[in-house]
């Protein structure tokens, strides 16, 4: 059981924290390890389009989740499952165990970031969760204890705590905080569709059979350089991701959508993690208005100006 800071009662209130989406700025992927998983280097930019989470003490031991009317990313119901899988209901769950509170929780979740869109909405849920249960309960963890326990949730959870921009190692759970002053700025294109992001990694694979893949030990200092300096011109040539063609095998319109992304004037166009998000470099925030408006004007699609770096997950 992790020690508490302060124990305290559940009291009938709610409290609401919200967690970024994130995009990858810079992300290089090693071969498959015998755990299935892949190492990767990574660089984290946490932006502007956030997950809320609302927390309210229950009578019993139960976890429940629903989803709130504001929701703007769920396509479908079946999308964000309400069961016991759900990562917000895993979060809950793991930290009541891992602290011994003996109360349940009603949890309302409002989505804003794509679901299987490759911006870590899911695992936003998860930080917000952490921290609007760790409020309502009074555990008193530090985040570094949330952290720790967001590793056994996902890879991406740590960061989506943490926030700002980091580099990550590993499979993407060993952060190294970068320090970035001033913002860069994005269009977030969201897909109609999701993409699986095992089935992505593993189309990765099978482009990758037979070729000598090294693993990834470090974020080209030169993206480093030019995100701490906030200069989309240097940035833009430099922005890369391993996923990117694994995810347009499977969904060849989403190489479409980035070709004409930077015809209609952005700077570059990535693949945001396993897609099919795309993210599209601005010059500035006007220029991240203007390209929203272009984009407004193809049916089907609901462009986001985002910036970052943002923080990470917090109470509001």
């Amino acid at each position: 059981m992790i020690g508490r800071e302060s124990a305290g009662q559940a009291v009938a209130r709610t409290v609401t924290a919200r967690a970024p989406g994130k995009i990858n700025v810079y992300f290089r992927v090693g071969p498959p390890r015998e755990d299935g998983y892949h190492c990767v280097a990574s660089l984290y930019l946490a932006v502007s389009l956030y997950e809320e989470v609302a927390a309210t003490p229950r009578e019993d031991d139960g976890v429940t989740v629903r989803l709130t009317d504001e929701s703007t990313a769920v396509r479908e119901p079946e999308d964000f499952p309400l069961g016991p899988e759900n990562l917000v209901v895993r979060a809950a769950r793991l930290l009541a165990e891992r602290t011994g509170v003996g109360t349940g929780v009603d949890l309302a979740v409002t989505k804003h970031v794509p679901i299987a869109g490759g911006m870590g909405g899911g695992s936003a849920d998860a930080a917000a969760t952490l921290v609007a249960c760790n409020a309502l309960w009074g555990t008193g963890l530090t985040r570094d204890q949330l952290g720790q326990l967001g590793r056994e949730l996902g890879a991406d959870v740590p960061f989506a705590l943490a926030g700002g921009a980091a580099v990550g190692l590993g499979v993407g759970d060993e952060l190294s905080p970068v320090l970035v002053r001033q913002p860069t700025h994005w269009v977030v294109l969201p897909a109609s569709y999701g993409l699986s992001t095992p089935k992505v990694f593993s189309a990765l694979d099978a482009l990758r059979s037979g070729q000598d893949v090294p693993t990834p030990s470090e974020v080209d200092p030169e993206v480093l350089k030019a995100l701490i300096a906030a200069d989309p011109q240097a940035l833009a040539p430099l922005l890369h991701n391993d996923l990117a063609a694994a995810s347009v095998s499977l969904a060849p319109e989403l190489g479409e959508a980035l070709t004409e992304a930077v015809s209609d004037g952005a700077l570059a166009a990535i693949v945001s993690g396993s897609g099919p998000t795309a993210a599209l470099l601005a010059e500035d925030a006007a220029h991240a208005r203007q390209l929203v408006v272009q984009l407004g004007d193809e049916p089907g699609l609901a462009a986001h100006a985002v910036q970052g770096p943002v923080h990470g997950a917090e109470l509001i």
